[in-house]
Protein backbone atom coordinates (compact mmCIF):
# COMPACT_ATOMS: atom_id res chain seq x y z
CA UNK A 1 0.00 0.00 0.00
CA UNK A 2 1.54 3.33 -1.09
CA UNK A 3 -0.62 5.44 1.23
CA UNK A 4 0.39 5.98 4.86
CA UNK A 5 -2.98 5.50 6.55
CA UNK A 6 -3.61 7.49 9.72
CA UNK A 7 -6.48 8.16 12.09
CA UNK A 8 -7.01 11.91 11.71
CA UNK A 9 -9.19 13.91 14.12
CA UNK A 10 -11.25 16.35 12.04
CA UNK A 11 -13.03 19.34 13.57
CA UNK A 12 -16.07 18.91 11.32
CA UNK A 13 -16.42 15.16 12.00
CA UNK A 14 -17.15 14.88 15.71
CA UNK A 15 -20.03 12.45 16.27
CA UNK A 16 -19.01 8.95 17.33
CA UNK A 17 -21.33 7.47 14.70
CA UNK A 18 -19.69 9.43 11.89
CA UNK A 19 -16.14 8.68 13.07
CA UNK A 20 -16.95 4.98 13.29
CA UNK A 21 -18.36 5.11 9.76
CA UNK A 22 -15.10 6.62 8.52
CA UNK A 23 -13.14 3.84 10.23
CA UNK A 24 -15.37 1.10 8.82
CA UNK A 25 -14.98 2.49 5.31
CA UNK A 26 -11.22 2.53 5.85
CA UNK A 27 -11.28 -1.16 6.76
CA UNK A 28 -13.05 -1.94 3.49
CA UNK A 29 -10.75 0.12 1.29
CA UNK A 30 -7.67 -1.22 3.01
CA UNK A 31 -8.92 -4.71 2.16
CA UNK A 32 -9.73 -3.76 -1.45
CA UNK A 33 -6.28 -2.23 -1.94
CA UNK A 34 -4.72 -5.50 -0.80
CA UNK A 35 -6.76 -7.47 -3.37
CA UNK A 36 -6.83 -5.10 -6.34
CA UNK A 37 -4.62 -2.94 -8.48
CA UNK A 38 -4.10 0.62 -7.27
CA UNK A 39 -5.36 3.49 -9.40
CA UNK A 40 -6.05 7.20 -9.07
CA UNK A 41 -9.36 8.98 -8.60
CA UNK A 42 -8.99 10.31 -12.14
CA UNK A 43 -9.78 6.79 -13.41
CA UNK A 44 -13.32 7.22 -12.06
CA UNK A 45 -13.85 10.84 -13.19
CA UNK A 46 -15.49 12.27 -16.29
CA UNK A 47 -14.72 15.91 -15.47
CA UNK A 48 -13.67 18.29 -12.72
CA UNK A 49 -14.84 21.87 -12.54
CA UNK A 50 -14.13 24.86 -10.28
CA UNK A 51 -17.14 26.80 -9.08
CA UNK A 52 -18.68 30.03 -10.32
CA UNK A 53 -17.38 33.31 -8.90
CA UNK A 54 -20.31 35.53 -8.01
CA UNK A 55 -21.84 37.45 -5.14
CA UNK A 56 -24.80 35.93 -3.34
CA UNK A 57 -28.05 37.75 -4.12
CA UNK A 58 -31.54 37.81 -2.72
CA UNK A 59 -32.89 36.98 -6.16
CA UNK A 60 -31.47 35.97 -9.52
CA UNK A 61 -31.50 33.46 -12.35
CA UNK A 62 -29.72 30.62 -10.49
CA UNK A 63 -29.35 29.14 -7.03
CA UNK A 64 -25.72 29.45 -5.81
CA UNK A 65 -24.74 26.76 -3.31
CA UNK A 66 -21.70 27.62 -1.15
CA UNK A 67 -19.58 25.75 1.39
CA UNK A 68 -21.56 27.35 4.21
CA UNK A 69 -24.83 26.01 2.77
CA UNK A 70 -23.66 22.41 3.27
CA UNK A 71 -24.41 21.28 6.81
CA UNK A 72 -24.25 17.69 8.07
CA UNK A 73 -24.07 16.44 4.49
CA UNK A 74 -27.28 18.22 3.50
CA UNK A 75 -28.36 21.42 1.79
CA UNK A 76 -31.57 23.28 2.53
CA UNK A 77 -32.16 24.64 -0.95
CA UNK A 78 -34.81 27.04 0.38
CA UNK A 79 -32.10 29.03 2.17
CA UNK A 80 -29.52 28.91 -0.64
CA UNK A 81 -29.01 32.40 -2.13
CA UNK A 82 -29.25 33.36 -5.79
CA UNK A 83 -26.87 34.69 -8.43
CA UNK A 84 -26.97 35.56 -12.11
CA UNK A 85 -25.05 33.08 -14.25
CA UNK A 86 -24.88 33.32 -18.04
CA UNK A 87 -22.66 30.25 -18.57
CA UNK A 88 -24.88 27.76 -16.79
CA UNK A 89 -23.90 24.72 -18.90
CA UNK A 90 -20.48 24.86 -17.29
CA UNK A 91 -21.69 25.10 -13.69
CA UNK A 92 -25.11 23.42 -13.56
CA UNK A 93 -25.50 20.67 -10.98
CA UNK A 94 -27.12 17.31 -11.56
CA UNK A 95 -27.75 14.13 -9.59
CA UNK A 96 -24.65 12.32 -8.29
CA UNK A 97 -22.37 15.28 -8.82
CA UNK A 98 -19.89 15.55 -5.97
CA UNK A 99 -18.92 18.92 -4.50
CA UNK A 100 -15.63 19.10 -2.58
CA UNK A 101 -14.52 22.05 -0.44
CA UNK A 102 -11.15 23.17 -1.79
CA UNK A 103 -10.09 25.68 0.86
CA UNK A 104 -10.53 26.65 4.50
CA UNK A 105 -11.15 24.62 7.63
CA UNK A 106 -13.36 22.07 5.86
CA UNK A 107 -10.98 21.39 2.94
CA UNK A 108 -11.79 17.98 1.48
CA UNK A 109 -15.29 17.74 2.88
CA UNK A 110 -17.64 16.41 0.21
CA UNK A 111 -21.34 16.62 -0.61
CA UNK A 112 -23.27 14.31 -2.96
CA UNK A 113 -25.84 16.24 -4.98
CA UNK A 114 -29.30 14.69 -5.10
CA UNK A 115 -32.37 16.23 -6.73
CA UNK A 116 -30.97 19.74 -7.08
CA UNK A 117 -33.43 22.48 -8.08
CA UNK A 118 -33.49 23.67 -11.66
CA UNK A 119 -30.72 26.15 -12.46
CA UNK A 120 -28.55 25.33 -9.44
CA UNK A 121 -24.84 26.19 -9.70
CA UNK A 122 -21.98 26.05 -7.20
CA UNK A 123 -19.65 28.70 -5.79
CA UNK A 124 -15.94 29.21 -6.42
CA UNK A 125 -14.59 27.60 -3.24
CA UNK A 126 -16.02 24.26 -4.34
CA UNK A 127 -14.82 21.74 -6.93
CA UNK A 128 -17.35 19.60 -8.78
CA UNK A 129 -16.40 15.99 -9.47
CA UNK A 130 -18.51 14.28 -12.12
CA UNK A 131 -18.11 10.50 -12.27
CA UNK A 132 -17.74 8.42 -15.43
CA UNK A 133 -19.15 4.99 -16.31
CA UNK A 134 -16.36 3.26 -14.36
CA UNK A 135 -17.65 4.57 -11.03
CA UNK A 136 -20.40 3.60 -8.64
CA UNK A 137 -21.51 6.60 -6.58
CA UNK A 138 -21.77 4.61 -3.33
CA UNK A 139 -18.26 3.23 -3.84
CA UNK A 140 -16.78 6.71 -4.36
CA UNK A 141 -18.82 8.09 -1.45
CA UNK A 142 -17.34 5.46 0.87
CA UNK A 143 -13.87 6.40 -0.32
CA UNK A 144 -14.49 10.12 0.29
CA UNK A 145 -15.59 9.22 3.82
CA UNK A 146 -12.60 7.09 4.81
CA UNK A 147 -9.19 7.75 6.32
CA UNK A 148 -7.65 6.48 3.09
CA UNK A 149 -9.04 9.69 1.57
CA UNK A 150 -8.31 11.96 4.55
CA UNK A 151 -4.74 10.72 5.00
CA UNK A 152 -3.99 11.84 1.44
CA UNK A 153 -5.87 15.14 1.77
CA UNK A 154 -3.98 16.08 4.95
CA UNK A 155 -0.70 15.26 3.23
CA UNK A 156 -1.67 17.51 0.31
CA UNK A 157 -2.55 20.38 2.66
CA UNK A 158 0.59 20.13 4.80
CA UNK A 159 2.96 23.07 4.61
CA UNK A 160 0.32 25.48 3.28
CA UNK A 161 -0.49 28.65 5.19
CA UNK A 162 -4.09 28.32 3.98
CA UNK A 163 -5.34 24.72 3.77
CA UNK A 164 -6.37 23.98 0.19
CA UNK A 165 -6.50 21.38 -2.57
CA UNK A 166 -7.05 21.76 -6.28
CA UNK A 167 -8.63 19.63 -8.99
CA UNK A 168 -5.32 18.28 -10.25
CA UNK A 169 -4.36 17.14 -6.76
CA UNK A 170 -7.72 15.46 -6.25
CA UNK A 171 -7.27 13.49 -9.47
CA UNK A 172 -4.09 11.90 -8.07
CA UNK A 173 -5.73 10.44 -4.95
CA UNK A 174 -4.99 6.72 -4.64
CA UNK A 175 -7.73 4.09 -4.28
CA UNK A 176 -8.38 0.50 -5.48
CA UNK A 177 -9.26 -0.19 -9.11
CA UNK A 178 -12.45 -2.24 -9.16
CA UNK A 179 -14.89 -2.86 -12.00
CA UNK A 180 -18.36 -1.39 -11.68
CA UNK A 181 -19.98 -4.73 -10.82
CA UNK A 182 -17.51 -5.42 -7.98
CA UNK A 183 -17.97 -1.90 -6.64
CA UNK A 184 -21.73 -2.24 -6.51
CA UNK A 185 -21.80 -5.75 -5.06
CA UNK A 186 -19.11 -5.34 -2.42
CA UNK A 187 -20.42 -2.01 -1.14
CA UNK A 188 -23.91 -3.44 -0.87
CA UNK A 189 -22.65 -6.57 0.88
CA UNK A 190 -20.38 -4.65 3.26
CA UNK A 191 -22.94 -2.04 4.23
CA UNK A 192 -25.65 -4.63 4.86
CA UNK A 193 -23.27 -7.29 6.24
CA UNK A 194 -24.48 -9.83 3.72
CA UNK A 195 -22.90 -13.26 3.85
CA UNK A 196 -19.89 -13.19 1.54
CA UNK A 197 -17.04 -15.49 2.47
CA UNK A 198 -14.32 -13.07 1.42
CA UNK A 199 -15.79 -10.41 3.74
CA UNK A 200 -16.14 -12.55 6.86
CA UNK A 201 -12.75 -11.42 8.15
CA UNK A 202 -13.76 -7.80 7.58
CA UNK A 203 -16.94 -8.19 9.59
CA UNK A 204 -14.95 -9.62 12.49
CA UNK A 205 -12.43 -6.80 12.25
CA UNK A 206 -15.17 -4.16 12.11
CA UNK A 207 -16.91 -5.68 15.14
CA UNK A 208 -13.70 -5.72 17.18
CA UNK A 209 -12.92 -2.14 16.17
CA UNK A 210 -16.43 -1.04 17.09
CA UNK A 211 -16.02 -2.55 20.56
CA UNK A 212 -12.64 -0.83 21.01
CA UNK A 213 -14.06 2.46 19.76
CA UNK A 214 -17.11 2.35 22.04
CA UNK A 215 -14.95 1.41 25.04
CA UNK A 216 -12.64 4.30 24.24
CA UNK A 217 -15.52 6.76 24.04
CA UNK A 218 -17.11 5.46 27.23
CA UNK A 219 -13.81 5.98 29.03
CA UNK A 220 -13.52 9.46 27.52
CA UNK A 221 -17.00 10.35 28.83
CA UNK A 222 -16.08 9.09 32.30
CA UNK A 223 -12.89 11.16 32.24
CA UNK A 224 -14.85 14.26 31.26
CA UNK A 225 -17.20 13.61 34.18
CA UNK A 226 -14.24 13.22 36.56
CA UNK A 227 -12.76 16.42 35.17
CA UNK A 228 -15.98 18.31 35.88
CA UNK A 229 -16.07 16.91 39.43
CA UNK A 230 -12.47 18.00 39.98
CA UNK A 231 -13.27 21.54 38.87
CA UNK A 232 -16.20 21.59 41.31
CA UNK A 233 -13.95 20.24 44.07
CA UNK A 234 -11.41 23.03 43.57
CA UNK A 235 -14.18 25.63 43.64
CA UNK A 236 -15.63 24.06 46.80
CA UNK A 237 -12.27 24.29 48.60
CA UNK A 238 -11.96 27.97 47.65
CA UNK A 239 -15.53 28.70 48.77
CA UNK A 240 -15.00 27.04 52.16
CA UNK A 241 -11.73 28.91 52.60
CA UNK A 242 -13.42 32.27 52.00
CA UNK A 243 -16.12 31.45 54.56
CA UNK A 244 -13.65 30.48 57.28
CA UNK A 245 -14.61 26.80 57.14
CA UNK A 246 -11.32 25.35 55.93
CA UNK A 247 -9.18 25.80 59.05
CA UNK A 248 -10.00 26.39 62.72
CA UNK A 249 -10.04 29.89 64.15
CA UNK A 250 -7.58 30.63 66.95
CA UNK A 251 -8.36 33.39 69.51
CA UNK A 252 -4.63 34.09 69.70
CA UNK A 253 -4.78 35.40 66.12
CA UNK A 254 -6.54 38.55 67.26
CA UNK A 255 -9.20 40.42 65.27
CA UNK A 256 -9.04 41.48 61.65
CA UNK A 257 -10.26 44.97 62.67
CA UNK A 258 -6.78 45.60 64.04
CA UNK A 259 -5.30 44.52 60.71
CA UNK A 260 -7.50 47.01 58.86
CA UNK A 261 -6.25 49.80 61.14
CA UNK A 262 -2.65 48.86 60.38
CA UNK A 263 -3.39 48.86 56.66
CA UNK A 264 -5.04 52.27 56.91
CA UNK A 265 -2.09 53.70 58.84
CA UNK A 266 0.42 52.25 56.38
CA UNK A 267 -1.44 53.70 53.41
CA UNK A 268 -1.60 57.12 55.12
CA UNK A 269 2.21 57.25 55.23
CA UNK A 270 2.37 57.54 51.46
CA UNK A 271 0.58 60.87 51.56
CA UNK A 272 -1.36 59.83 48.48
CA UNK A 273 -4.89 61.15 48.40
CA UNK A 274 -7.34 58.33 47.67
CA UNK A 275 -10.94 58.31 46.62
CA UNK A 276 -13.16 57.45 49.55
CA UNK A 277 -15.09 54.27 48.95
CA UNK A 278 -18.71 53.89 50.08
CA UNK A 279 -19.46 52.05 53.34
CA UNK A 280 -20.46 48.41 53.08
CA UNK A 281 -24.22 47.82 53.18
CA UNK A 282 -25.65 44.69 54.83
CA UNK A 283 -27.33 43.62 51.59
CA UNK A 284 -23.93 43.52 49.83
CA UNK A 285 -22.50 40.84 52.11
CA UNK A 286 -22.66 37.51 50.23
CA UNK A 287 -22.17 35.09 53.16
CA UNK A 288 -21.37 34.89 56.88
CA UNK A 289 -17.78 34.94 58.09
CA UNK A 290 -16.22 34.10 61.49
CA UNK A 291 -16.55 36.63 64.31
CA UNK A 292 -12.90 37.72 64.19
CA UNK A 293 -13.03 38.39 60.45
CA UNK A 294 -14.22 41.58 58.74
CA UNK A 295 -15.38 42.63 55.32
CA UNK A 296 -13.52 45.35 53.44
CA UNK A 297 -13.48 46.75 49.94
CA UNK A 298 -10.54 45.76 47.75
CA UNK A 299 -9.54 49.38 47.33
CA UNK A 300 -9.25 49.78 51.12
CA UNK A 301 -6.51 47.14 51.43
CA UNK A 302 -4.45 47.98 48.34
CA UNK A 303 -1.90 50.65 47.54
CA UNK A 304 -2.41 50.15 43.82
CA UNK A 305 -5.16 48.95 41.53
CA UNK A 306 -4.65 49.88 37.90
CA UNK A 307 -3.97 48.61 34.39
CA UNK A 308 -1.09 49.37 32.06
CA UNK A 309 -0.97 50.51 28.45
CA UNK A 310 0.44 49.34 25.15
CA UNK A 311 3.64 51.06 23.95
CA UNK A 312 3.08 53.29 20.96
CA UNK A 313 3.54 51.41 17.73
CA UNK A 314 3.92 48.17 19.70
CA UNK A 315 7.53 49.17 20.31
CA UNK A 316 8.74 45.76 21.51
CA UNK A 317 12.33 44.55 21.77
CA UNK A 318 13.91 41.08 21.72
CA UNK A 319 15.30 41.52 25.23
CA UNK A 320 14.77 43.96 28.08
CA UNK A 321 11.93 44.44 30.53
CA UNK A 322 9.23 41.72 30.45
CA UNK A 323 5.93 43.11 29.18
CA UNK A 324 2.96 41.04 30.30
CA UNK A 325 -0.19 40.76 28.23
CA UNK A 326 -3.37 38.83 28.98
CA UNK A 327 -2.03 35.71 27.21
CA UNK A 328 0.81 35.58 29.76
CA UNK A 329 -1.48 35.65 32.80
CA UNK A 330 -2.76 32.31 34.13
CA UNK A 331 -4.10 31.23 37.52
CA UNK A 332 -1.13 28.88 37.97
CA UNK A 333 1.38 31.67 37.31
CA UNK A 334 2.91 33.81 34.58
CA UNK A 335 3.56 32.08 31.26
CA UNK A 336 6.60 33.34 29.37
CA UNK A 337 5.70 31.73 26.07
CA UNK A 338 5.19 34.49 23.50
CA UNK A 339 6.41 37.06 26.03
CA UNK A 340 7.20 40.54 24.74
CA UNK A 341 9.89 42.91 26.01
CA UNK A 342 10.24 46.68 26.15
CA UNK A 343 13.32 48.85 26.45
CA UNK A 344 14.44 50.49 29.69
CA UNK A 345 13.45 53.83 28.14
CA UNK A 346 9.88 52.73 27.39
CA UNK A 347 9.68 51.09 30.80
CA UNK A 348 10.73 54.36 32.42
CA UNK A 349 7.99 56.19 30.52
CA UNK A 350 5.51 53.65 31.90
CA UNK A 351 6.83 53.79 35.46
CA UNK A 352 3.31 54.08 36.87
CA UNK A 353 2.56 50.50 35.85
CA UNK A 354 5.75 48.79 36.94
CA UNK A 355 5.21 45.20 38.07
CA UNK A 356 7.11 44.00 41.18
CA UNK A 357 7.48 40.67 42.90
CA UNK A 358 4.36 39.46 44.76
CA UNK A 359 2.08 41.73 42.74
CA UNK A 360 -1.20 40.19 41.62
CA UNK A 361 -2.03 40.51 37.91
CA UNK A 362 -5.66 40.22 36.83
CA UNK A 363 -6.97 40.04 33.27
CA UNK A 364 -9.75 42.61 32.93
CA UNK A 365 -10.87 42.23 29.31
CA UNK A 366 -11.66 39.64 26.67
CA UNK A 367 -12.01 35.90 26.73
CA UNK A 368 -9.46 35.47 29.55
CA UNK A 369 -11.33 37.86 31.86
CA UNK A 370 -10.82 36.85 35.51
CA UNK A 371 -7.59 34.91 35.02
CA UNK A 372 -5.18 35.91 37.76
CA UNK A 373 -1.46 35.39 38.49
CA UNK A 374 0.65 35.93 41.58
CA UNK A 375 4.06 37.27 40.53
CA UNK A 376 6.85 35.08 41.87
CA UNK A 377 8.98 36.28 44.79
CA UNK A 378 12.28 36.34 42.87
CA UNK A 379 10.86 38.53 40.08
CA UNK A 380 12.61 41.88 39.53
CA UNK A 381 10.60 44.28 37.36
CA UNK A 382 8.17 44.21 34.48
CA UNK A 383 5.24 46.08 32.96
CA UNK A 384 1.72 45.33 31.73
CA UNK A 385 -0.68 46.09 28.91
CA UNK A 386 -4.02 47.84 29.27
CA UNK A 387 -5.76 44.45 29.40
CA UNK A 388 -4.03 43.52 32.68
CA UNK A 389 -4.59 45.11 36.08
CA UNK A 390 -1.98 45.30 38.85
CA UNK A 391 -3.33 44.64 42.37
CA UNK A 392 -0.91 45.43 45.19
CA UNK A 393 -2.17 44.83 48.77
CA UNK A 394 -0.74 46.51 51.87
CA UNK A 395 0.14 44.62 55.08
CA UNK A 396 -1.79 41.70 53.67
CA UNK A 397 -1.00 38.19 52.39
CA UNK A 398 -0.64 38.42 48.62
CA UNK A 399 -1.06 34.66 48.38
CA UNK A 400 -4.34 34.79 50.32
CA UNK A 401 -5.68 37.65 48.18
CA UNK A 402 -4.77 35.70 45.06
CA UNK A 403 -6.96 32.84 46.34
CA UNK A 404 -9.76 35.29 47.12
CA UNK A 405 -9.74 36.58 43.54
CA UNK A 406 -9.87 33.01 42.19
CA UNK A 407 -12.79 32.08 44.43
CA UNK A 408 -16.29 31.63 42.93
CA UNK A 409 -17.85 34.60 44.72
CA UNK A 410 -15.15 37.05 43.53
CA UNK A 411 -15.18 35.69 39.98
CA UNK A 412 -18.93 36.19 39.95
CA UNK A 413 -18.42 39.83 40.91
CA UNK A 414 -15.96 40.24 38.03
CA UNK A 415 -18.31 38.88 35.39
CA UNK A 416 -21.30 40.81 36.74
CA UNK A 417 -19.38 44.07 36.61
CA UNK A 418 -17.91 43.98 33.12
CA UNK A 419 -18.86 46.72 30.72
CA UNK A 420 -18.28 47.56 27.09
CA UNK A 421 -19.86 46.33 23.87
CA UNK A 422 -18.23 43.41 22.15
CA UNK A 423 -15.05 43.28 24.21
CA UNK A 424 -15.84 43.03 27.90
CA UNK A 425 -13.97 45.21 30.34
CA UNK A 426 -13.76 45.60 34.11
CA UNK A 427 -13.57 49.25 35.22
CA UNK A 428 -11.12 50.13 37.99
CA UNK A 429 -13.82 51.80 40.09
CA UNK A 430 -15.92 48.63 40.08
CA UNK A 431 -12.91 46.52 41.06
CA UNK A 432 -12.01 48.82 43.93
CA UNK A 433 -15.48 48.33 45.45
CA UNK A 434 -15.48 44.54 45.41
CA UNK A 435 -15.80 43.00 48.87
CA UNK A 436 -13.00 40.92 50.37
CA UNK A 437 -13.36 38.70 53.48
CA UNK A 438 -10.44 39.45 55.80
CA UNK A 439 -9.16 37.04 58.45
CA UNK A 440 -6.25 37.88 60.77
CA UNK A 441 -2.81 37.42 59.14
CA UNK A 442 -1.96 34.13 60.96
CA UNK A 443 -5.18 32.58 59.74
CA UNK A 444 -4.53 33.84 56.23
CA UNK A 445 -1.26 31.89 56.29
CA UNK A 446 -2.96 28.73 57.57
CA UNK A 447 -5.66 28.98 54.90
CA UNK A 448 -3.08 29.39 52.14
CA UNK A 449 -1.10 26.41 53.45
CA UNK A 450 -4.20 24.21 53.61
CA UNK A 451 -5.40 25.31 50.18
CA UNK A 452 -1.97 24.57 48.74
CA UNK A 453 -2.11 21.03 50.14
CA UNK A 454 -5.60 20.45 48.78
CA UNK A 455 -4.82 21.95 45.37
CA UNK A 456 -1.71 19.77 45.14
CA UNK A 457 -3.94 16.76 45.69
CA UNK A 458 -6.22 18.05 42.95
CA UNK A 459 -3.19 18.49 40.70
CA UNK A 460 -2.27 14.84 41.29
CA UNK A 461 -5.81 13.79 40.38
CA UNK A 462 -5.66 16.05 37.33
CA UNK A 463 -2.42 14.44 36.22
CA UNK A 464 -3.94 10.99 36.68
CA UNK A 465 -6.91 11.98 34.51
CA UNK A 466 -4.57 13.44 31.90
CA UNK A 467 -2.39 10.32 31.83
CA UNK A 468 -5.45 8.13 31.39
CA UNK A 469 -6.77 10.43 28.66
CA UNK A 470 -3.48 10.23 26.76
CA UNK A 471 -3.50 6.45 27.02
CA UNK A 472 -7.07 6.44 25.78
CA UNK A 473 -6.15 8.68 22.85
CA UNK A 474 -3.34 6.29 21.96
CA UNK A 475 -5.87 3.46 22.02
CA UNK A 476 -8.07 5.39 19.61
CA UNK A 477 -5.08 5.96 17.32
CA UNK A 478 -4.52 2.21 17.37
CA UNK A 479 -8.04 1.53 16.10
CA UNK A 480 -7.14 2.25 12.49
CA UNK A 481 -3.86 0.37 12.77
CA UNK A 482 -5.85 -2.62 14.00
CA UNK A 483 -7.97 -2.30 10.86
CA UNK A 484 -4.89 -2.66 8.67
CA UNK A 485 -3.44 -5.71 10.42
CA UNK A 486 -5.87 -7.96 8.57
CA UNK A 487 -4.10 -7.19 5.33
CA UNK A 488 -0.50 -7.52 6.48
Amino acid sequence: MSVDLKFIPLTFITSNEEILKQIKNTVLFSYLLSKNEETSLNYYLETTQYGFTASALGSGSHKLVRITDINNGKVDWNTVPFCNCSDDNKYLLRDHDILVARTGGTTGKSFIVNSPPKNAVFASYLIRLRLNKNANIDFITCFLNSYLFWSQIIEMKSGSAMPNVNAEKLKTLKLPKCDIKTQREIILAFQNEQNRNELSGLYQKVNSIEILFKDSNELSSNLNYQQDLLIQLRQSFLSEAMQGKLVKQDPKDGHAKDLLQKIKAEKAKSGKKERELPPIKPEEIPFEIPGNWVWARLGDICSKIGSGSTPKGSNYTKTGIPFFRSQNVYDEGLIYEDIKYISDEVHSQMSGTTVFSNDILLNITGGSLGRCSLVQEDFKEGNVSQHVCIIRPVQFSNRFLHKVILSPFFQKLIFKSTTGAGREGLPKYNLEQFLVPIPPIPEQSRIVKKLTELMNLCDDLQQSIQDTREQNDLLLQQVLKEALMLNK
